[in-house]
C-alpha cells in the first residue's frame, strides 16, 4: 500500500483509535511495538468477524438438534397414537366378531324352532285333513242313517200297530246317531282352534326370525364399518413403510420373502381366521377378515425387516457433517479419492450406536479407518464404525438398534475427531444418507 493512503488512513482513524505503543522492557534496554489505527482497526474487524461466525455457528447447531429432537418426538406421538387406534379397532372388530357369532348362533336356534314349529303345524293339518275326510265319511253315514232313519218313521207310521219293541230299538238308533254327531262336532271345532293357535305361534316364530335377521344385519353392516376402518389404517401404515424400503433402493418383496423365511418369533405369524365349524365355505367376512390378517402379518414382517435394515444415525449427540459420500480431495493431500461413507464430527468420547439388529463381525484397529467395528445384519447388508477412541463390542456378540458400540475418536488415517461411517450392500458401498433420509418419516 503506498505510504500516502497508509497515513490517510491512520489520520482518519486517529480520533477514534488513538495510536498505542506497548513497550518491551529487558535487562538491556528497552523497546516498543507501535500499534497504529489501521492494525487496531483489522485486529477489531477479525474479531468480530470470529466473534459474529461462532454465534452463528453455535445458533445452527443449537436450531438443528432442537429442530431434530422435535421431529423425533412429534413422530414417536404420531406412531403411538396410530398403534392405539389400531388396537382400539382390533379390539372392536374382535367384539363386532364376537357378537356375529352370537347373532348368527340365535339366528340358528330361531331357525330351529321355527322348524320344529313348521312341523307341528303341518302334523296339525294333516291331522286337520284326516279329521276332515272323517267328518266327510260321518257326514254320508250320518245322511245315509237320516235316510234310514226318515225310512224307518215311515215305516213305524205305516205300522203302528206293530210291536212296541221295534219301535224303542228305532228310537235308541235316532238317538244314538244325534250323539255321535254331538261327538264330532265338538273334535272339529277342538281341531280348529289347535289349528289356530299353531298358525299364530307360526306367526310369531316368522316375526322373531325377521328381527333376528335384522339385527344380524346391523351387525354385518357395522363390521363392514370396521373392516373399512382397519384397512384404511393398515393402508395408511403400508404406504411410508413401502416408500422407505424403496428409498433405500431394497426391493420389498425379496425382503419379506427373506423375513417370512427366517421368521421366528412367538406365536408364529398370524394364522386365518374361521368362524364356521360345519366345514362349509368361508363366508364373505371371513375372508376378508383373513385378508386383514394377512396384512397385519405383512405389517408385522415390515416392521422385522425395518429393525435389521440401517435407517437410523448412529449419533444422538450433536454433530456436524464434514464430508459426504462419493470421490472427493484426500484430506491428507493425495489427490482425488473415493470417499465410501459419510463422516461425522463431535465431540471426543460420544457414543457411537448400531444403526440396526445384527451381529459383530470385526472389532479392532484396521489400517485407514483405526479402531473399527462391523456388523453384519440380514438381506446382505453390512456397516461399519471407523475412527473410533474405544470399542464396546466383541466379534460374534449380537447387537440390537441403539446399543452402544464404541465411542468417538480420532484413530487411524484421521484429521481430527469423527466418525467414519460405511453401509455395503453385498460388499458394494452404498451412500448411508440413502438409508438415513428413507428412515426419516418412520423413526
Amino acid at each position: 500500500m503506498p505510504m500516502h493512503i497508509a497515513y490517510r488512513i491512520n489520520a482518519a482513524l486517529e480520533r477514534i483509535l488513538p495510536e498505542q505503543r506497548l513497550f518491551l522492557k529487558s535487562d538491556r534496554d528497552t523497546r516498543f511495538v507501535r500499534l497504529r489505527p489501521a492494525t487496531q482497526a483489522v485486529a477489531i474487524a477479525g474479531g468480530g468477524v470470529m466473534l459474529l461466525w461462532t454465534v452463528v455457528a453455535t445458533s445452527i447447531l443449537l436450531l438443528d438438534f432442537v429442530n431434530a429432537g422435535s421431529a423425533r418426538t412429534q413422530q414417536q406421538l404420531r406412531q403411538a397414537r396410530f398403534e392405539e387406534r389400531l388396537s382400539a379397532l382390533s379390539m372392536d372388530r374382535d367384539r363386532r366378531a364376537d357378537e356375529a357369532v352370537r347373532a348368527q348362533e340365535r339366528f340358528n336356534l330361531a331357525l330351529a324352532e321355527v322348524s320344529k314349529m313348521q312341523t307341528r303345524l303341518l302334523a296339525s293339518e294333516d291331522r286337520r285333513r284326516e279329521l276332515e275326510t272323517g267328518i266327510e265319511v260321518i257326514q254320508a253315514t250320518l245322511s245315509r242313517t237320516i235316510q234310514e232313519r226318515d225310512s224307518a218313521r215311515t215305516e213305524l207310521a205305516a205300522l203302528q200297530e206293530t210291536d212296541a219293541q221295534d219301535v224303542v230299538t228305532a228310537a235308541e238308533q235316532a238317538q244314538d246317531t244325534a250323539e255321535t254327531l254331538a261327538f264330532l262336532s265338538t273334535a272339529l271345532n277342538e281341531t280348529a282352534g289347535e289349528r289356530d293357535l299353531m298358525e299364530g305361534a307360526a306367526r310369531d316364530a316368522v316375526a322373531k326370525v325377521d328381527a333376528v335377521a335384522a339385527e344380524r344385519d346391523a351387525i354385518l353392516a357395522r363390521n363392514a364399518e370396521i373392516f373399512a376402518q382397519l384397512e384404511d389404517a393398515i393402508t395408511v401404515s403400508m404406504e411410508p413403510l413401502d416408500k422407505m424400503f424403496a428409498a433405500a433402493g431394497l426391493s420389498p418383496d425379496s425382503l419379506l420373502s427373506s423375513v417370512r423365511r427366517g421368521y421366528s418369533g412367538q406365536g408364529g405369524p398370524l394364522g386365518p381366521l374361521s368362524l364356521s365349524t360345519s366345514g362349509a365355505a368361508p363366508s364373505p367376512d371371513e375372508m376378508r377378515a383373513n385378508a386383514l390378517l394377512d396384512k397385519l402379518d405383512e405389517v408385522n414382517m415390515y416392521r422385522i425387516a425395518a429393525a435389521k435394515v440401517p435407517l437410523v444415525l448412529p449419533l444422538k449427540t450433536s454433530f456436524r457433517y464434514t464430508s459426504g459420500f462419493g470421490v472427493r480431495q484426500d484430506p491428507k493431500g493425495w489427490g482425488r479419492r473415493m470417499h465410501e461413507g459419510v463422516d461425522m464430527a463431535g465431540s471426543y468420547g460420544s457414543p457411537v450406536l448400531a444403526t440396526a439388529d445384527g451381529v459383530v463381525t470385526y472389532a479392532g484397529w484396521e489400517n485407514g479407518y483405526g479402531r473399527l467395528v462391523k456388523i453384519k445384519h440380514d438381506f446382505g447388508i453390512e456397516t461399519r464404525y471407523g475412527h473410533l477412541s474405544q470399542i464396546r463390542v466383541d466379534v460374534g456378540q449380537r447387537v440390537s438398534r441403539g446399543d452402544k458400540i464404541g465411542d468417538m475418536g480420532n484413530s487411524g488415517r484421521s484429521t481430527g475427531t469423527h466418525l467414519h461411517y460405511e453401509v455395503r450392500v453385498n460388499g458394494a458401498a452404498k451412500n448411508p444418507m440413502t438409508f438415513i433420509k428413507a428412515g426419516t418419516n418412520v423413526f
